[in-house]
Formats: C-alpha cells, structure tokens, sequence
C-alpha cells in the first residue's frame, strides 16, 4: 500500500499508551486475525510502519468500539491509516451523495458502512491528534448532513414513484420539496460530538409541496418523515447511521413529527419559549429543501433576536442550564462520576456563557447571530463583552473539554458525557488524553472546570435563584432531567414525573394563563420557590394539582405570577391553602384578585361585621347594569367572603366558632339584600298585595349561626296579607297566594341558581309546614294553626333554631313572636320523649355511622346534642321561655343557668359540640367526601390537631370516642335508652 503524501499515519502527534498492555495486545490480535495474517492489507501496513502498531495498540486498548469496527474490515483500517483523513471524509460523502439504489435496505447497509469508516477515520485523526476538535467535529457534522440527505432523496424518489408527490427536480428530489430539516444544537453549528444524536426540527412548506392529495399532507410527511428515522436509526447488524431526535420542535407532546411551516410560525409568534430563541441560535437547513429552510429561519429572526431582551428573558433562558452558579451546595466539581457537559464548569456553561450574551446582544448587533462558539467567543470580544483573557481561558477549556466528551464516548460508542465512577475508569480517558494517569489527568480536569465555572459564574451573580436550595429545578425542552427528578423526590413529591410534564405543559402555554410570553418568564421566576412553598406543606402532590387546576382556570397569568413572585409571604399562605384546603384554591382560579385582600395588613386582625358586609354588597348592586347583573355579583361576592373566611380559619385569625358566625352573617347579608332585590323586581311585573307582608325565617345551621363553607341554607318564607286580595300597580295582577309563592320561586333562584358566574348556595325550603307537599310559602295564621294543630314532635325540634333574618321589623317581630309561642306551648312529657327518641333511632338506622369521624351521625355525636338541647328547652320551655336559643352551645348554657341540665353534663356536651363543630368547620373547608385519616392532606390533618391539641390522629380519634361516649351516655340519662325494648307479656 503507497501511504499518501499526507496519510493519518505520518501525521499523528500522539500515541497512546496502553493502561493494559495486554489487553491491547489482544485487541490487535483479534482485528489481524480477520485477515490474512501475513498478506492482508493491515499486517503489511504494520510490518513496513512499526509506528502503526504504537498507533493502534494505544487506540484499540482503550476502545471496545473502535477495535469491533476494525475487526469488521481491517484493510478499511490500514487504508485509513495510510490516507489523508480529509480527502477519505470527502470521498465518503461524494459516496452518499451519488447512492441510486432503490432498496431501502441497501441504502441502510450503504449508509452504515459509511458510518463506520468515517467513524474510525475521525476517531484516529482526533485520538493522534492530526486533528484539533474542530476538525473532526466539523467532519462528524458533514457525514450526518449528506447521510440525512441520502435519505430524504430516496424517500422522496420512492414517494414520486408511487404517485404521492410531483418532484420538482428528479435529479435533486431535494430542492423545491417544500420539506425542511434543520439541524439544532450542536449539528447545526457543525459542532457534533462523536456519537451524537442528531436533534432536527422538521417542517414542510405547503405552498412548495406539490402533493397529488394536498388534504393528506400532515400525515403523509409524518410517514415520510418516520422512514427517514428508521433509515438512520434503526440498529441492523451493521450498526446505524446517526440516532435521530425530534423533540425540539413546538410543543412535542402534542405535535405532528412533521409540522406545518404555517402553524410553526404560528407558536413561535404567540408562544415561543426563551429556551427555543437559545435553541434556535444554532439552527441550521441541514437536509431537504435548504432554500425554503433558509427562508423560514429568515422570517423567524425577529423571535431568535430581540431588539431588546430583559432580564426576565436571560433568566428563563439561564434556567435551562442544570446546576447554575446561584444554586450552592450542590454539583459539586469532581473528576470520577462528573458530567463533562452538565457539570459545574462544564461544556454546556461555555456554550451558554457565549448564547445568553447573543441573545442580549443579537439583536443589536448582527455580528453575534453566529452558531459556532469558538467564532462568536472572538467576536464578543471584539463587540467589547468579554474579555480576551476570559476568552482565551474559555476557548482552551472548551477544546480540552470536547476532547474528554470524545474520548468518553469513543470507548463503546455511547452518548454519555459523565467520566467513569472508578479511579481506573478516568484512567483510561486519561491515557486517550495523553496524560500518564489519574494523578496527572485529575488536576488538569479540575483547573478548567474551576476556571468555566468562575466566568460562568461572574457572568450571572446577579441572576435571581431558579434552582431550589434542595438542588436542580429545570423544566425546558421536552426531557426529564434526572438532577430534577431527584430533587423533587427530595422535597417530598411522589410523582415527580408529573409535576415536571405538567410545568413542561404550563412553558409549552397549554393554558390561556401561560400563553404570553411575560407570563412565562414570571413563571419561570416562581417555579422554583412556589415548588418549595407547596413541599412546605407536607401535601406537595395535591397541593402542586391544585395549583396547576388554579392556573388552568385563570384568564391571564402575568398579574398573578409577578405577584407571588414579589410577595413571598402571599405565596406561602397560597400553598397553605392548596396543601391543606385545595377546594379553597379554585376560588382563586375564578377571582384572582381575591388575592389583593390577602394583602392587606387589616385582613388578619379582624372579620368584617354585618354592616361593613351590606355596605360592599350595596356598593356591589349599586354598579349593576341589570338584576341578572346583580345576581352574577352577589355570587361573586359570596364566593370570595366564603374564600376569605376559609384563610382566616387555615390561618387561626378566627377561632371555628367563629367562623361559624362569620359564614352565617355572610349568608344573612346575601340574603336579606337579596330577598329586597326580588321584592323590587318581582314587583315591576306584579305589583304589590296592599298591606302585605313577607318574612324570610332562617332554619338549621343558618338559624344556628354555626354554618360551615359548604352549608345550604335552610329557609322558609312566612307572609302576612288579605287571603282574597290581587296585588297592585304591576302589569299583571295576582292573587295573594300566587303572590307569595312566586315570590318564593324567585328567591329560591336568586339565591341557588347558578349563573355563569357559578353557584351561591343550595336552598332548601323542605322545613316549612306540610313539607314538600305544602305550599312554598305559608300565610303566619296558616303557620300558627299547623304549629298549635298538626306539627309533629320533630318539627317543633326543628323549630327551636328558627329566627328572622330578613323582612319588615315588624313583621319579623310577629314571626317570631309566633315561633316562640310555638315552642312554649305545654306538652305532654312521655309522648315528647318518645317522640324524640323515635326520630333519633330512625336517624341512626337510617344515615347513622360507626366511624368516629362522621361526628354528626355517629352516636353520640352532634345530632344526640341537638336533641338533648331540644328536649330539654321543649319540655321545660312552657316554664322558662328564656331557655330558648337558636344556637346549640348556648342553649347548653341557658339550660344549666335554670337548673335543667347538670353544670358537669352541660360542660361536657358543650365541649363535645365546639371539637364537633371544629372538625366539621375544618373537613368542610378542605374535603368534599368523608374523612379518611389515610387519605387526608396533611395541611387539613395539622389543622385538626392543632384544634383537638392532639399529638397524631390516632389521638384525635379516641378523644373523639372518648366524647362520643360520654355523650351517648348523657344522652340516656336525660332522655332515655335508644335500645328498643321488647313488650312484655
């Protein structure tokens, strides 16, 4: 063999030598004996050039790869060795440039044989360093484009021939195709390492695509597409070509393989990401129709290079990087296990050093929208950014660098960056360096990798913290990181996959909230502290969903992201609020600025009073264009006072007892404003009854004041006026019940139907006389005889927590008036106690619980209280009409001021009540379905602890039998056994 005048061979300035001679040895001897041993290309090679058995002795020692690809043709070996690299690179693309077969598995056997010979020709020029990274990078990027190439012409001359596409030039099926390949990263910038993936962008320009079925044309560049993949990736026994990656286009979660070049432009103009711009730096027309790639990458300069790039953009952008400088603690710089691209003072903080100052600066200065780092490491410091000195210790690193990432990788051909775990592992890439060992390669490593990171540093000091004090928090592109994954297992989520598609999916602008571009780079600045607000809550999972319900719900994003960011204390409260009270949270998805109250120093230290509440709520009607418009603010306003009152409580400024009140005079407010507004509104159309007049009388928990977040309201409407009257001065005129009765209906939908902006409250007027079958609104005679002649035990039960809460003062004064002496009435003292311990065995047989949680129908719960308080105040009522109270506790009170009820039974019960009445103000707030203590947010369970002053549930729990107990016991005392006893004979 006649080596060439400048053959690899008699260049080379290194060889390696050996860690194990021996098995070096071996190497060498397995690729021979594929040969023949005495007269086969490779053995002449070695015996007339001993220098080429030091060559591979060192290279084929240190590789497993590189001596399985000799083996597979050793005179491809000697050849390579005897011939210029650059001229056998340029002859193995002019080979992949003239391939004609029409078989596709020939192309793949084609395009592999090629892959490999350039693959040890570019590993040989590099390892002897006849050339410098560059050199071999820029070849590696130019085997990867023509085989791309090949591929697409093929593809698209098997498309033509059978009849899919109309090419526009049969010789060169690439150019006016229409479908466009561009190379990003490191292929675009002609900086691939050395086995590399390509990542590609593919789009397809349907006014250049001259498709016989235009109507098919994403799913057929999709198929198309998929074959290139399979041409260049899919593992045969001769390897493959290059591994392909298409997760860099728009959104890939949820787009086509192939893209519309219209709907590409579409998303990069309303929702390109600042990771993209940095992404898109290095983009390049690799393969297909060059001109209209070209064109495209043209037309999308102004997203790549803004006129002007705040802060805010860098940060995002920054944010991509792994480990940043303002992240401390973590990533240590190390030699064995360390991630040469991804690590403290790695590859990826040179290229970003050099990308986040074109991006400032690109669009300014048109000298910085280069690709390739080393030129444009030159050109900032001729643009006056960087220093030569910070420039000459960034480029030597940088090239020292590639070389470990190459020699990493040659060693079996895999695409990882991160050095051996073991001291002898470095060793072997340290040989490939050319270094004696560990000892001599470790310092060096260490030195460059301190170096970029002091630059890369300095360079963002004054960058604000986007990772987490508990380690890496990156969510760009469309890969997991695994440094991420870590890191949120750490801060205590359980699905950190899905907290990191969802962020994905929020960057990706998947929600009205998240589309601009502002607000992302907002969000982008609270993601960071927000996921360590939410682990704070010991709920992170539940919390995190809740909040990502939040923002998929919000309008607009950018005023709510910028507030967080800026209130840390909002912030936390917020994921308080998620991590224990997640129903709570979708009232701020609906009205974020009921955030704006949270703010105010005021909010805590007290709870409006009824008059501070119908003052806003007038103010609120006073502004409404219609009644409908009246209606839709007062559910605004009952749902953000609910809301408000729902922090107050998570955040102990209210006690639940008053909570209780609170949520009860909010609903008293709804519902007095409301019932005047029906009044005036239904009269418009009927008038007036002269002389009448309507009452709204409060049941249940409204009438108890101890009404809950998620409580109806318990109503019924008494009326007072001439039974054979029509009302007047409407347009049409009604009888008095007719009156009275759609009155009724009216409020009934003000006050439960929903509109679009959502629901108020349930309304239930099943309370009133005759129940269901009655008519829905009762005359007060009407009430009166049905108390006096027909009302059952329970209904006068029922009745004890009724009060006035809207209508006349006179007239409320006459309802009540008619309640108390419906309850003061005398009775007989047997049928009162069978009566009730009637009702409550049905109630137990028929929603009774035996969970202690359920502490309104478990015995012994909230139910045996309220009917021992009713008894008790009925049947000694007619006596001491002053024992009468709506509310539970207080009726308690009164009892045992008269001597009815023992002070020591009275304190029990009145105890048992307020732990009750806690809990279920707590599980309202926070749960819709029954407590479970295994399922319970932990934010809810630390609430229910601290009110029950318990150390854990299962404390709280038999705290709450041991009440449960004492209260069923008190129960049979005062009102007898619920155990039916058999009749004797």
């Amino acid at each position: 063999m006649t080596p060439d005048a400048n053959a690899l061979l008699d260049r080379a300035k290194v060889f390696i030598a050996p860690l194990d001679v021996e098995k070096a040895e071996k190497a060498l001897t397995r690729v021979l004996e594929k040969e023949d041993a005495t007269q086969g290309a490779l053995a002449t090679l070695l015996r007339e050039r001993p220098k080429a058995h030091d060559l591979l002795l060192g290279v084929l020692g240190s590789s497993p790869y590189l001596t399985d690809i000799s083996a597979r043709d050793p005179a491809r070996l000697a050849g390579a060795l005897a011939s210029d690299p650059a001229q056998r690179i340029d002859a193995l693309i002019e080979s992949m440039q003239h391939v004609e077969t029409q078989d596709e598995a020939e192309l793949m056997r084609l395009l592999r044989l090629v892959k490999q010979e350039a693959a040890l020709v570019i590993a040989l020029a590099d390892l002897s360093k006849v050339w410098d990274m560059p050199e071999a990078t820029d070849a590696l990027t130019r085997i990867a484009d023509a085989a791309l190439s090949a591929a697409i012409r093929f593809t698209l001359r098997a498309a033509s021939l059978a009849g899919k596409l109309e090419l526009t030039d049969q010789r060169d099926p690439e150019r006016g195709s229409g479908w466009i390949f561009l190379g990003m990263g490191k292929g675009g910038a002609y900086e691939l390492n050395y086995s590399s993936d390509i990542d590609l962008i593919v789009f397809f320009d349907r006014s250049r695509a001259r498709l016989v079925d235009p109507s098919q044309d994403v799913d057929f560049f999709v198929r198309l597409t998929k074959r290139i993949v399979k041409i260049m990736s899919e593992r045969t026994p001769d390897g493959y070509v290059f591994r392909t990656d298409l997760r860099l286009r728009p959104d890939p979660g949820a787009t086509p393989i192939a893209i519309p070049l219209e709907a590409a432009l579409s998303y990069y103009e309303s929702m390109g990401q600042n990771w993209e711009r940095a992404a898109y730096i290095k983009a390049r027309p690799v393969a297909g129709d060059i001109f209209a790639g070209e064109q495209f990458l043209q037309e999308l300069a102004p997203f790549v290079w803004r006129k002007y790039f705040d802060f805010a953009a860098i940060a995002d952008v920054h944010s991509i990087k792994r480990q940043i400088h303002a992240h401390k603690g973590h990533g240590k710089i190390a030699v064995a296990g360390h991630n040469i691209k991804l690590g403290r003072g790695g590859i990826r903080e040179i290229e970003f050093f050099v990308q986040t100052q074109q991006l400032i600066t690109g669009g300014r200065d048109r000298r910085l929208r280069g690709r390739e780092t080393l030129a444009m490491l030159d050109q900032l410091v001729e643009s006056g950014w960087v220093a030569p000195q910070a420039r000459d210790d960034l480029r030597e690193a940088y090239l020292f660098l590639r070389d470990v990432e190459h020699r990493i990788q040659m060693i079996a051909d895999e695409q990882k960056h991160t050095l051996p775990e073991t001291e002898e592992g470095v060793a072997v890439v340290a040989r490939m360096m050319g270094f004696a060992g560990y000892d001599d390669f470790a310092p060096a490593l260490l030195t460059r990798l301190e170096v970029v990171q002091g630059h890369y540093g300095r360079l963002f000091e004054s960058a604000p913290q986007l990772t987490s004090s508990a380690g890496n928090l990156v969510f760009t592109g469309d890969d997991d990181d695994p440094g991420t994954i870590e890191t949120l297992a750490a801060m205590g989520f359980a699905n950190p996959k899905t907290v990191t598609a969802t962020i994905r999916g929020w960057h990706f602008g998947r929600y009205a909230a998240t589309r601009s571009t502002v607000a992302r780079e907002r969000l982008t600045e609270l993601t960071p502290i927000l996921l360590e607000a939410i682990a704070a809550t010991e709920n992170a999972d539940a919390g995190f969903l809740a909040f990502d319900r939040l923002i998929s719900k919000l309008p607009a994003g950018v005023q709510l992201f910028s507030l967080l960011v800026s209130q840390p204390r909002l912030l936390n409260l917020l994921a308080a609020i998620m991590g224990a009270a997640p129903k709570l949270a979708e009232t701020i998805s609906r009205r974020p600025r009921v955030l704006d109250a949270l703010l105010e120093p005021a909010f805590f230290e007290s709870v409006p009073l009824q008059a501070e509440l119908d003052q806003r709520l007038a103010e609120q009607f006073a502004e409404a264009r219609s009644y409908e418009d009246s209606l839709d603010r007062a559910r605004i306003f009952g749902q953000e006072q609910k809301f408000l009152i729902g922090v107050r409580i998570l955040t102990g400024s209210v006690s639940v007892a008053e909570a209780g009140v609170a949520y009860t005079r909010l609903a008293e407010t709804l519902i007095s404003r409301l019932f005047k507004l029906v009044c005036d509104e239904f009269a418009k159309t009927h008038g007036q009854i002269e002389g009448g007049s309507a009452a709204v009388v409060a049941m249940g928990k409204l009438g108890g004041r101890e009404m809950t977040a998620a409580s109806d309201l318990d109503l019924m409407l008494l009326y007072d006026a001439d039974p054979l009257a029509e009302s007047q001065g409407g347009e049409r005129p009604i009888s008095t019940q007719q009156y009275y009765g759609r009155l009724t209906q009216r409020l009934i939908s003000a006050l439960s139907a929903p509109t679009a902006e959502g629901l108020l409250y349930e309304a239930d007027f099943r309370l009133r006389p005759s129940g269901n079958s009655g008519p829905l609104a009762v005359s007060l005679k009407a009430f009166s005889d049905y108390q006096a002649n027909e009302a059952w035990t329970w209904e006068h039960m029922a009745l004890t927590r009724a009060r006035v809460v809207a209508g006349p003062q006179a007239f409320a004064s006459r309802v009540e008036a008619a309640i108390r002496a419906a309850l003061t009435t005398p009775r007989n003292p047997q049928k009162l106690k069978d009566d009730v311990l009637s009702m409550r065995r049905r109630i137990e047989k028929e929603k009774g619980s035996g969970s202690p949680w359920e502490v309104k129908q478990v015995p012994g719960g909230l139910i045996d209280i309220e009917f021992i308080a009713q008894y008790l105040m009925l049947l000694h009522g007619p006596q001491h009409p002053e024992l009468f109270s709506t509310t539970v506790t207080l009726a308690l009170q009164h009892l045992k001021d008269a001597g009815v009820l023992d002070a020591g039974r009275a304190e029990a019960l009145t105890e048992a009540s307020k732990l009750y009445q806690g809990l279920t103000q707590l599980m309202r707030l926070a749960i819709d379905d029954a407590f479970r203590p295994a399922d319970a947010p932990r934010g809810l369970t630390e609430l229910l602890l601290r009110l029950g002053d318990a150390p854990d549930l299962s404390n709280l729990e038999a705290l709450l039998g041991d009440a449960q107990k004492r209260t069923r016991e008190i129960f049979t005392s005062v009102v007898g056994e619920l155990a039916e006893r058999p009749v004797s004979a």
